[in-house]
């Protein structure tokens, strides 16, 4: 089924009564081409470029819960493209422009919102670091504008220009970024891969890989064991576990990143804003609630809940960035677990274990490269290269030291970035 403005007429003139599932409710066959452990958002969108890209059909998707409520749908929304590293630079970069036609391309509305993304800067040397970084972006063959004092306050009005200890002195303004509705993104991509013959297994954790003579040969789930040709790990802040399955130790720790939604207003914050003196970020949905976050809880973690004393680190933030949020209340909070690398930087590469892909290590930017990864995992799956835009998410790069991508200059060590 199609979905356009006619269809939404006509169901509901109709009492809604002719809408079909978005998926079909998949059990596990014996044996796949192709299984990918993970139904988050990167799992999801490498199934469908897989058949999409590929002809790869005879994929299985197998997730522990339901569809989309891991990482995918505990995150703050910002997409963006401003990075400045070569080999982040180009990889994010393709992965905006792939999120400018997601929804054409899947027949979706993910209400990706290209509402522009202001990066506050409060001293000389972050202003001189920022305008290097827009150089980069501009190179790259994004946009990046440079905004002095007075270019900010026409923008964003409302924030506290004459703080005494943090004075916002200006700003990096990058328009094509924004935001996308989380859940939307994992059911378009859900239903887009299900049109092309990739089953979704729900319910169904892995609890084992399956290895013969240094190739995988399948998983183990709680609802039977399925062969397979090849397997990819995309778990986000379960990689450690998982990979630890088919006797991998992964360079990455998990950590905890909460987020939290006010009760709905007005519309007030046209932009996404994020802090330069504290990792501050906010935007406004478009249910009126502000959703902002701030700095992991710096120790390692599985739980998906956070701590208060990072609450209140996020909420003085906030306090000292705009005021006026003090009179707003806090209708919820969220954790979603995010896996850390070293450098900060994530991988997308083979494992030492033949037919076993790995897809890990996103930090902060696992949402706003859904697109990218999907297209560049399949691509590895696929064709056995790398894609260009990732050929530098190698994994041994952790062993040898070359071709670290340290994007922050925070130095290797995980709960830094």
């Amino acid at each position: 089924m199609r979905y356009s403005g006619w269809q939404v007429l006509r169901q509901g003139l109709a009492g809604n009564r002719g809408w079909r599932p978005a998926w079909r409710e998949a059990a596990p066959k014996p044996a796949y081409d192709t299984v990918i452990i993970g139904g988050g958002g990167h799992g999801l969108s490498t199934a469908y470029y897989l058949a999409r890209n590929h002809g790869i059909t005879d994929v299985a998707v197998v997730e522990k819960g339901g569809i989309g409520l891991g990482n995918v749908g505990r995150n703050t929304t910002i997409i963006r493209a401003n990075y400045i590293l070569p080999g982040n630079s180009e990889f994010y970069s393709h992965s905006l422009k792939l999120w400018e036609g997601l929804e054409r391309e899947l027949n979706y509305n993910a209400m990706v919102s290209q509402r522009g993304l202001v990066n506050l800067f409060h001293s000389d040397g972050q202003r001189d670091a920022f305008a290097r970084r827009g150089n980069a972006m501009i190179n790259q063959g994004d946009d990046a504008v440079l905004l002095d004092r007075e270019g900010v306050r026409r923008l964003l009005p409302y924030l506290d220009f004459e703080q005494g200890r943090f004075p916002i002195l200006g700003g990096l303004l990058h328009p094509r970024g924004g935001t996308a509705r989380h859940d939307a993104v994992a059911w378009g991509y859900a239903r887009a891969a299900d049109a092309r013959g990739v089953d979704l297994i729900q319910n169904a954790e892995v609890t084992g890989i399956d290895i013969s003579a240094g190739r995988v040969t399948g998983v183990q789930t709680t609802r039977g064991a399925i062969r397979a040709r090849r397997v990819a790990i995309v778990v986000a802040g379960r990689s450690s576990q998982v990979a630890a399955m088919a006797g991998l130790r992964l360079p990455v720790e998990s950590h905890i990143l909460q987020a939290f939604v006010t009760e709905g207003l007005k519309p007030v914050i046209d932009h996404v804003v994020s802090f330069g003196m504290g990792h501050f970020y906010i935007s406004q949905s478009d249910k009126g609630g502000l959703v902002f976050g701030g700095d992991i809880d710096f120790y390692a973690s599985y739980a998906a809940r956070g701590n208060l004393p990072m609450a209140e680190h996020v909420m003085e933030a906030a306090m000292t960035l705009m005021p006026m949020i003090g009179r707003a209340k806090v209708l919820r909070s969220w954790g979603g677990i995010m896996d850390m690398t070293p450098d900060g930087s994530p991988v997308i590469d083979r494992t030492p274990v033949e037919g076993l892909y790995l897809n890990c290590g996103w930090n902060y930017g696992g949402f706003k490269a859904v697109p990218a990864s999907g297209w560049c995992l399949a691509h590895l799956m696929a064709t056995g290269q790398p894609h260009p835009v990732a050929a530098r998410y190698r994994l041994d790069r952790f062993l040898t030291g070359r071709g670290l991508m340290d994007e922050e200059g925070t130095g290797s060590q995980h709960n830094l970035h």
